[in-house]
């Protein structure tokens, strides 16, 4: 890892470059990145909202301030589901604020006054003019396609993990014992057609060298009493498992540090987001594909698996505490590499250095581009004791998979 930030002077066609940066490019008060802030007010700080869920959120407020901040530019990318009409000049800032605003005060009604205040301050900053008032109306009609379109949706539905008996299946794991989460993998898409449009052929059999090869690993390196995996590893397992997602520091970050305008900020913020849900969804409709078990139970019962290579410890526990869904694929890696892609996507290029501060673990970890960030995140969850090796990488394909997706159908420039 380095510490050392790389400034992008240019970006590839396509991306951004045929558009000159606007006179905000250097303001550290970027509309949408105040919005992402207070979004992540809303979503995490207050709601206190999972990975899974969070996903969805941050989806719904980026596609409408991304549709509206493209309608008022002039629409030279692809909408994502609305470009309003715009007649004369229209604020971006009032749109951007008013499309968030919307937006984050139909998920969380109990949060309006707090909301209310955040738009008001950000609609006060704004000359009262005739441009003002069409900036408003943009965001209003993007936020109202959005918060139209996920109606009915299948959010937080009644869905649960089948619990299993058998070796190999999911069952609630200590300490906590939970099950939860099962709705998000029938959750309707943003991008792609389906949820299980990505389906893997599955976890390894419990008899084959891949499997056995998996369960050794983590035994060994995922204990909570392991003497193999270094201070780093364990930093790094507690890093990327603190539930305050430092991808959204990183993405800041990366809006600031390479000098992006409000509408490529808007439109790297939804590539980004959207494509995280969508890899989020099919994730988890690949775990309620396979209802695979988690290493606690794989190790703890590995007696009753059928390998001969593999031996049971009734006493053995993680470093982190398990999430309550199944093992097969990894979640984190879903959603990372399908951010990571993104983002790679966008600025035509890997090597951009970036870090991120966790709470968790009180360390900053710094990446010299977005692979080496995908490669970590894989390894971190088998340091952490809470994924094998292959639902790991199956996740991280998965989440490039639906970038991949994005990239040939969405956010395309139209000229």
């Amino acid at each position: 890892m380095a510490a050392a930030g790389v400034v992008v002077t240019g970006l590839p066609a396509g991306v951004g470059s045929s558009f000159a940066y606007a006179s905000d490019s250097h303001r550290p008060d970027n509309a949408v990145i105040v919005w992402d802030r207070n979004a992540q007010t809303a979503i995490w700080d207050v709601a206190r909202q999972q990975p899974q869920v969070q996903a969805r959120s941050f989806a719904m407020v980026h596609g409408a301030v991304y549709d509206a901040v493209n309608a008022i530019a002039g629409s030279p990318y692809q909408p994502y589901l609305t470009a309003p009409a715009v007649k004369g000049n229209a604020s971006t800032d009032a749109a951007v604020a008013t499309a968030a605003f919307r937006v984050l005060n139909a998920l969380f009604p109990a949060q309006q006054e707090t909301l209310k205040t955040q738009y008001d301050e950000s609609l006060a900053a704004i000359p009262d003019s005739p441009a003002k008032q069409r900036g408003i109306s943009v965001g209003d009609q993007t936020a109202a396609a959005m918060i139209a379109a996920r109606q009915n949706d299948g959010a937080f539905g009644s869905q649960t993990w089948p619990v299993g008996t058998q070796p190999g299946q999911w069952r609630p794991t200590p300490p906590t014992m939970a099950n939860d989460g099962a709705w998000v993998g029938y959750l309707k898409p943003f991008l792609i057609p389906s949820g299980s449009m990505f389906r893997t052929s599955g976890p390894p059999a419990l008899t084959s060298r891949q499997y056995t090869r998996d369960f050794n690993e983590v035994k060994t390196i995922g204990s909570v009493t392991s003497t193999v995996r270094t201070a780093d590893q364990t930093q790094a397992a507690i890093w990327w498992h603190d539930r305050h997602l430092a991808e959204w520091e990183i993405k800041r970050q990366l809006a600031t540090s390479q000098r992006l305008n409000t509408l490529q900020t808007s439109r790297m913020f939804a590539m980004v987001d959207l494509a995280e849900a969508d890899a989020t969804i099919a994730c988890y409709n690949e775990k309620a594909a396979w209802t695979f078990w988690r290493p606690v139970t794989a190790i703890q019962l590995a007696d009753t698996d059928g390998n001969p290579e593999t031996v049971a410890d009734p006493t053995w526990m993680p470093l982190l505490v398990t999430p309550p869904h199944p093992d097969f694929t990894s979640g984190h890696t879903c959603f990372t590499a399908a951010s990571m892609s993104a983002l790679r996507n966008f600025f035509g290029r890997d090597d951009i250095s970036f870090s991120g501060y966790s709470a968790d673990s009180g360390t900053t970890r710094y990446f010299r581009g977005f692979s080496q960030a995908i490669g970590e995140v894989i390894n971190a969850r088998i340091w952490g004791g809470i994924h094998t090796r292959t639902a790991d990488i199956q996740g991280a394909k998965i989440g490039a998979q639906v970038t991949t997706y994005m990239v040939g159908h969405y956010f395309r420039p139209k000229r």
